[in-house]
């Protein structure tokens, strides 16, 4: 039996009308579709993981909307192919597949570094969140990283003031660092844990635990010491061209977090220096 013929009829591009408030809009787009991705480490690995997504365009005043599905079309073309390297040239196809002058697309996703206990050795992993972001505009591309790194920090006014002892409380620290040139994650993640009171670890034995503790007691930091010490870290790298860094202290004898933030244009102020 002969299946019947489907006619499929035009249908109204309403996304592509016109609309009369003349306010163009800044970012439109999808947000927090999950994605299959591959990352390469420092080691040369390949990370196989789920991302998170936003992708967004810019929409001049004269359509009424975008075509939300274009988005997706987008990342599904890519299936499993997505990459450090193929990221930037996802980031350009959805302004040309758009027909925007801008776009930008962020991926967020965990990202696993084998550590070595200090003293007894046993490996173990840990888990760090990282976020690639890259933008277009008028055909000028930029790109990237932001890193969130738990760490342990020590308060050297309870080590001053004590008898005995002092607070520690694990922090976050979040560095998002315009680039450059390309930088590894792992070098991010080891600006943030040198300047911490001790690092983590996913696995301590007792000579391990001995040590961080103790390791930490020698080298207590307040919130502002670790924002500082790292953006003295970012600023000699010319791979940076500007940053954010972030601490967040969640306090261990207070129902609150210590908090601080140093953020850099470091372009802007060469060029301030060029133009005097």
């Amino acid at each position: 039996m002969n299946k019947p013929t489907v006619v499929y009829k035009e249908l109204p591009d309403t996304q592509a009308s016109a609309d009369n408030r003349h306010l163009p809009i800044d970012r439109v787009g999808i947000k927090d579709i999950r994605h299959p991705v591959v990352v390469r480490d420092r080691a040369g690995r390949e990370q196989h993981t789920v991302a998170r997504f936003n992708m967004y365009v810019g929409l001049c005043e004269k359509f009424k909307g975008t075509h939300m599905s274009r988005f997706v079309e987008i990342l599904n073309k890519h299936e499993y192919e997505i990459s450090v390297e193929s990221f930037m040239r996802m980031v350009k196809e959805t302004a040309e597949v758009l027909e925007a002058r801008k776009g930008h697309v962020e991926m967020t996703f965990p990202y696993f570094i084998t550590k070595s206990a200090p003293v007894s050795g046993v490996r173990s992993l840990l888990d760090y969140e990282v976020t690639f972001f890259g933008e277009i505009s008028d055909g000028v591309m930029s790109t990237g990283v932001k890193v969130v790194v738990p760490v342990t920090s020590l308060c050297p006014c309870s080590k001053s003031i004590s008898d005995y002892g002092a607070h520690n409380q694990r922090s976050h620290v979040t560095v998002n660092v315009r680039l450059n040139d390309f930088v590894w994650i792992e070098e991010l993640i080891d600006m943030v844990e040198k300047a911490a009171s001790c690092e983590l670890y996913g696995l301590l034995k007792r000579p391990d635990e001995k040590y961080v503790t103790e390791r930490a007691y020698d080298n207590p930091k307040f919130v502002e010491d670790m924002v500082r010490d790292i953006a003295m870290q970012l600023n000699a790298d010319d791979r940076i061209a500007a940053y954010t860094v972030e601490s967040e202290n969640f306090e261990s004898i207070h129902n609150h977090s210590a908090y601080a933030m140093i953020a850099r244009d470091k372009d802007a102020g060469r060029q301030h220096l060029h133009a005097g």
